[in-house]
């Protein structure tokens, strides 16, 4: 089914806020599945709305301290970012440079705002479920996100590759991350549709009403893979690697 981004803005504005004063949106998925591209249109979305803002979006590789750490850097999202803004008060954390292999000294500040973004592998797990405003689940066939990667970054990241898809896996089956989400998306959709303004969904939770943003399909565009504002680019898994 196709629907609006402004449509799914408007529920978000609309639902509690459970992280502190603040929408707490989950983007999670496998690797190449899209989650970046959805995260910033949503985003995109929210600041167009009448008086809107828009939020902040937080990418959970950033916080990563190498391929390593896929799952591990909870602690550090944790006390950087979610603890503060649960409590009111601004959050900050250092961007994990893959070129650099270490964290970065600038600190990025993640405001106190009505709606935080926060996309990534394991986003939407189950430890911060309840505090979810939102949870998304953005999937694609296996195939076509191994090939977005190494299109991108080339054959050489394809051994960590292949072992961040395994770890990915039995993340997903252990936690039950797709069946739990409010909401799951079509990564790679073959029905056509503006790809900028709608997008297409697979299933959506009973409680998620949002019969309002259905629209009928309109004609094709073009569909974006996204962009890294990072001049240095993303490597693999689309992480900003500066």
């Amino acid at each position: 089914m196709v629907e609006a981004y402004a449509g799914l803005a408007r529920w978000v504005l609309a639902g509690p806020a459970r992280l502190g004063r603040t929408r707490l949106v989950a983007v999670d998925g496998p690797s190449g599945a899209g989650k970046s591209v959805f995260a910033t249109r949503l985003a995109d979305a929210l600041a167009a709305l009448p008086g809107g803002a828009r939020p902040p979006i937080m990418c959970t590789d950033d916080l990563l301290d190498g391929w390593d750490d896929q799952l591990t850097f909870w602690p550090r999202l944790e006390e950087w970012v979610l603890s503060p803004v649960r409590a009111g008060r601004p959050g900050a954390y250092r961007r994990y440079s893959w070129v650099r292999r270490c964290f970065l000294d600038r600190e990025v500040p993640v405001p106190v705002a009505p709606v935080l973004i926060v996309e990534g592998v394991s986003a939407a797990r189950a430890a911060i479920r309840p505090e979810l405003t939102l949870s998304v689940f953005v999937t694609a066939p296996a195939e076509l996100r191994l090939s977005r990667a190494l299109t991108r970054d080339g054959p050489e990241i394809l051994p960590e590759l292949r072992r961040w898809h395994a770890g990915e896996r039995a993340h997903f089956a252990a936690d039950g991350t797709e069946n739990a989400a409010d909401l799951v998306v079509d990564g790679a959709p073959t029905l056509p549709h503006d790809a900028a303004h709608y997008y297409v969904h697979r299933t959506a939770a009973p409680g998620l009403d949002r019969s309002n943003t259905v629209l009928e399909p309109g004609p094709p565009r073009p569909r974006l893979l996204g962009n890294c504002a990072d001049p240095e680019g993303r490597d693999g898994l689309g992480r900003c690697v500066g």
